[in-house]
């Protein structure tokens, strides 16, 4: 199978929250992440970039009536990085739960620049 994005967790942002979920919301997370790193044209249902963000995307699960969002952003292209993940309880998205994503989207930009800083130039 071919694989056209891959999907990380950054940290234990998401982590925490995964395996605090029963069974069924765990294996339907799985399933969506599958999906975006197979599916050339992911549907908005699943996947749709935060307007009024640079970059942030959301990641939408729903489970028996309940839905969870997973915050993500794109690095190198095709490299899905999971945030925070949050359950879905009001029509509009809780402001802490963005603030929060968008600071670990430049918390892992700032890491990540970092990093890239102490590789030492070619000659």
């Amino acid at each position: 199978m071919n694989t056209d994005r891959y999907v990380i967790a950054y940290k234990n942002y998401f982590l925490d929250f995964y395996e605090k979920q029963p069974e069924t919301v765990q294996k339907k997370i799985e399933w969506t992440l599958k999906l975006i790193e197979v599916t050339p044209q992911i549907p908005k249902k699943y996947f749709k970039h935060l307007e009024g963000t640079k970059g942030l995307y959301e990641i939408r699960v729903e489970v028996a009536g309940s839905i969870f969002r997973i915050f993500s952003f794109f690095d190198k292209g095709n490299l899905v990085v999971l945030g925070n993940a949050f359950q879905k309880k009001t029509q509009k998205t809780p402001k802490e739960e963005l603030e929060k994503a968008l600071k670990i989207m430049k918390e892992y930009q700032e890491e990540f620049n970092e990093a890239k800083s102490r590789i030492p130039k070619k000659k």
